[in-house]
C-alpha cells in the first residue's frame, strides 16, 4: 500500500526505543500520524526480548563499570550517578503512565530485585570499598551495604556461599535493596499498545529496504511486506530509526553526511538458565562482578535472578560469542557489507588496539562446555549440569567511530546520530540504552523539534516532574521522587 500524504512521524523497529518515542509523542501530539515499521512477526524479538537481554533497571547500583577504577587506582562516582538519574526518568515516565491508566499492572514489566556486586582478590575488594564510601554518600544511591562477611553475604545471596571453600584471596559485596528487574518486552509490547490505541498505525512482517531525503525536505520510505512481499512507499516529515545494530545500514542508506565514520562490531552472546523452582527461590538479587580482562563491558558475568511473564528464573552469564548478523535474524554478511570508504580506516583502528577483545571472543568460542560451567560454579559452587540449559541472548552491536588520535575507537554505550536538520534520528550501540530509553527519545526531541521545546513542556513537566534538573543533589527530593514512583509501580523503595 503506498501513502500519498506524508506522515508525521515514521519509526523504523518495534523496539523499546521507537515504542517509547511512540509513546511520548502520542502524548505531545495526539492528532500527528505515526507509521511503526517492524520487520518481525511482533514488537520486541530482538534485543527488546527479556530472554535477549538481562533485564537490569541499569541505574548504576550494581555495574561496575559505570565506575570504572582509574590507572592510578582512583575511582569517581560522576557517570554512576548520571545513569542513575536517567533511570529515574524513566521511572518517572512509566510511573505516568501507570496512573493515566494506559499500562494497567506495572508488576508485568517491573518488580522490586535487589542489586549486589560480588568480587575476589584483594585489588577488587579495594577497589569495591572504595567505591561503596563514595556512592553511600551520594542520595540515589541511600541504602546501599558493604561486608566481606561470609555470613552477612550468605544473608544477601545464599547461592553464592553454600559450600564455598576458604579461598586464599579474599572477597567482598555490596547490596542495594532498592534495586529492580525489568521486562522490556513486556514494557514495549504495553507502550505499543498505547500508542496504537492512541491512533498510531504499527506495520509488522514489513522490512523498511530504503530512506531517501526528497526536495520538499520529507524522507520517501520504500518497504516490502515479507509476508506476500507486497511492495509500499510513504512520506514521512521525521524518521526515527530505532532497529538495533540494522540502524547503522539504514542510516548509511539514508546518505546522511552525519553517519559517516561510524560502524558497528557485532557481539552475540547464551545465558545459562534454570527454572527449577527450590534452586530459584533460594536466589532472588541480580549479581554482578568484575568483567575478565579484554572482555567488552556488556559481558560482564552476572548472575540474575529474573520475572518474565510471572514466572522466575535465574541467569548466568553472558557467554560472549560472535556472529557477522547485526541482528539475531539478520543477514550472515552485515559486517562486511557495512564497510565504506569513511569507516574502514576508523575499523581497522579498532581490530588493531583490541587485540584482548579479539584473544576473550576466541577464548569464549573455544571454550568447553564444561569450562562455561566451570565460570557459573565461580558463584554457585552446588550447581549440577542437570539444572541448567544454554538459551542464545541477542545480538549486542558495539560502536565503531573515527578518533582523532587512535583513528578510531571501540565505544561503550549508546550514541545518537542526528541529521542537521532534524529531519532524521537512530540509535547505535548497547547498554545501558533500554533502561534509559527515556531520556534518550527526550533528548532526540529536544535536538529534532527544536521549534516545539517550550509548547511541549509543561506537558512534559507533568509527564516528568524532575526534567532538566540534577536529582541527586537534593536528598529530600530523591527521597519524594523515588517513593512517588516506586507507589506507583508498586515496588520496593
Amino acid at each position: 500500500m503506498t501513502s500519498s500524504q506524508p506522515v508525521d512521524v515514521a519509526l523504523i523497529g518495534g523496539g523499546i526505543m521507537s515504542a517509547t518515542l511512540a509513546s511520548l509523542i502520542s502524548q505531545l501530539e495526539p492528532t500527528w500520524k505515526i507509521e511503526i515499521f517492524e520487520r518481525l512477526g511482533d514488537v520486541a524479538q530482538e534485543s527488546s526480548n527479556p530472554w535477549n537481554n538481562a533485564g537490569t533497571g541499569h541505574s548504576a547500583l550494581c555495574e561496575l563499570n559505570y565506575m570504572p577504577r582509574a590507572k592510578d587506582g582512583s575511582v569517581e562516582p560522576t557517570k554512576a550517578v548520571g545513569i542513575n538519574e536517567q533511570f529515574q526518568i524513566s521511572r518517572q515516565y512509566w510511573s505516568f503512565l501507570v496512573e493515566k491508566g494506559l499500562i494497567t499492572d506495572p508488576n508485568t514489566f517491573i518488580n522490586a530485585t535487589p542489586h549486589m556486586t560480588f568480587v575476589r582478590g584483594e585489588k577488587d575488594v579495594d577497589y569495591l570499598k572504595r567505591r561503596y564510601e563514595l556512592l553511600k554518600e551520594q542520595p540515589l544511591f541511600e541504602g546501599i551495604e558493604y561486608s566481606d562477611d561470609p555470613k552477612v553475604i550468605n544473608k544477601w545471596a545464599p547461592l553464592l556461599m553454600q559450600k564455598r571453600l576458604k579461598q586464599d584471596q579474599p572477597f567482598a559485596a555490596t547490596w542495594q535493596p532498592a534495586g529492580t528487574d525489568v521486562d522490556f518486552g513486556s514494557l514495549t509490547h504495553q507502550l505499543v499498545d498505547a500508542a496504537t490505541a492512541s491512533g498510531a498505525s504499527l506495520n509488522l512482517n514489513t522490512e523498511v529496504k530504503s530512506l531517501k531525503k526528497q526536495k520538499d525536505g520529507t524522507w520517501l520510505l520504500k518497504y516490502k511486506q515479507r509476508v506476500g512481499s507486497t511492495p509500499g512507499q510513504l512520506n514521512a516529515r521525521f524518521v526515527f530509526v530505532g532497529a538495533g545494530g540494522w540502524a547503522l545500514k539504514l542510516l548509511q542508506k539514508s546518505g546522511i553526511p552525519e553517519i559517516k565514520g561510524y560502524g558497528v562490531f557485532p557481539i552475540s552472546g547464551q545465558f545459562l538458565r534454570t527454572d527449577n523452582p527450590k534452586i530459584v527461590e533460594q536466589h532472588t538479587t541480580k549479581v554482578y562482578s568484575q568483567a575478565a580482562v579484554g572482555a567488552p563491558p556488556m559481558s560482564v558475568p552476572h548472575f540474575d535472578a529474573r520475572m518474565v511473564d510471572g514466572s522466575p528464573s535465574l541467569l548466568f552469564g553472558p557467554y560472549a560469542g560472535f556472529s557477522p548478523k547485526f541482528l539475531k535474524n539478520g543477514h550472515i554478511w552485515d559486517l562486511v557489507t557495512q564497510v565504506r570508504t569513511h569507516n574502514l580506516i576508523p575499523m581497522l583502528a579498532v581490530a588493531k588496539d583490541n587485540p584482548d577483545l579479539i584473544k576473550y571472543l576466541l577464548g569464549e568460542l573455544m571454550a568447553s562446555k564444561s569450562k562455561r560451567f566451570e565460570s557459573l560454579k565461580e558463584f554457585m559452587p552446588t550447581a549440577k549440569q542437570k539444572d541448567w540449559y544454554l538459551i542464545t541472548a541477542g545480538q549486542r552491536a558495539q560502536v565503531m567511530k573515527k578518533d582523532a588520535d587512535k583513528g578510531g575507537v571501540l565505544q561503550f554505550g549508546t550514541e545518537v546520530i542526528s541529521s542537521a536538520d532534524g529531519s532524521i534520528s537512530g540509535l547505535l550501540g548497547a547498554s545501558p540504552g533500554a533502561s534509559t530509553a527515556v531520556p534518550i527519545m527526550l533528548n532526540i526531541l529536544k535536538r529534532c523539534f527544536p521549534a516545539k521545546s517550550g509548547e511541549w513542556e509543561p506537558k512534559l513537566r507533568e509527564m516528568i516532574p524532575t526534567m532538566g534538573t540534577t536529582l541527586n543533589g537534593d536528598a529530600v527530593r530523591v527521597d519524594e521522587v523515588l517513593g512517588e514512583t516506586s507507589e506507583a509501580l508498586n515496588i520496593g523503595r
